[in-house]
């Protein structure tokens, strides 16, 4: 949490911890509290990235299909990641992080990062109402700067508690038609590690079928910010111009295995991506 002197001068954050094995053990264990209660306002944190790490962006950019040279735009998700998972691992945050579900994202650059210039990330948690089926959904918003310029920006959403099944009945929509395609890739049993190596994700559930089936999965699925990547390279690729925001709706998850085809959305600037015939995720993108 940011914390001032008498003279308000922001005392230094402390640096990210790593992604790692030890950190993801920590997530699988933490317990939710018995009776979660109403948070009196948002939780906060703030941490420093020292410094970008350019060999680990260019095996990143390497391994998802991105151009080398500059930072990726769904790079800055690896250290908003860790700081997440840092601030949900607080006592104060009091739900169960094993089974927790991203649903929404969006990232958004608004300048280069400076050379060698350590990045400040705080992040803001807020509780949302739960809805009328007892489903709890928690907002984050957190904000990479450098010296008081901020570098990026990245809203998330997260499902902390699954509803029941009473509440009002979901409206029916009409299936998502695909668009002219974009590209198309298969993922191999080794997918989910080859991105857990240069994430430092290393959930079971994206890794082996045994890992997975341990945590009540029938088989492993790629992470999702791994289709985001992919996605977000090929737009790259295809429109030979770089994205500088990109949003995502997860709406069914990919097996490790299975081909996906990225398409374009129903309107300009918009994608989907699909795995068969399911929609696997859907967003928006602004082009630089």
């Amino acid at each position: 949490m940011l914390q001032t002197t008498a003279a308000t001068k922001p005392i230094p954050a402390p640096l990210l911890p790593p992604m790692g094995p030890g950190l993801v053990l920590r997530v699988l264990s933490k317990r939710a509290r018995a009776a979660p209660v109403e948070l009196p306002g948002p939780l906060t944190s703030s941490f420093t990235l020292p410094a970008i790490d350019s060999a680990h962006v260019a095996r990143y950019s390497a391994t998802l299909g991105f151009a080398p040279g500059a930072v990726p735009l769904t790079w800055w998700y690896l250290p908003v990641q860790r700081a997440h998972m840092a601030t949900m691992l607080g006592d104060a945050f009091p739900y169960r992080l094993a089974g927790i579900v991203h649903v929404e994202n969006e990232l958004v650059a608004h300048a280069a990062p400076p050379a060698n210039t350590p990045i400040r990330i705080d992040t803001r948690i807020d509780v949302l109402p739960a809805t009328s089926s007892g489903a709890v959904y928690c907002a984050l918003e957190t904000v990479g700067s450098a010296g008081g310029e901020r570098i990026f920006t990245c809203t998330s959403k997260y499902l902390a508690v699954r509803g029941g099944r009473f509440g009002k009945p979901r409206r029916e929509t009409a299936p998502a038609q695909p668009g002219a395609a974009i590209d198309s890739w298969t993922l191999p049993p080794s997918s989910g590690r080859a991105y857990a190596r240069v994430s430092g994700d290393w959930n079971p559930i994206h890794l082996t079928r045994w890992s997975a089936r341990l945590l009540g999965l029938p088989a492993p699925i790629i992470h999702g910010m791994h289709s985001v990547a992919r996605s977000c390279a090929a737009i790259e690729a295809a429109a030979q111009r770089r994205v500088s925001a990109m949003s995502v709706r997860f709406t069914a998850p990919v097996p490790l295995g299975s081909t996906v085809t990225l398409t374009s959305g129903s309107a300009p600037g918009r994608y989907a991506l699909f795995c068969g015939e399911a929609l696997a995720a859907e967003g928006a993108y602004t082009l630089d």
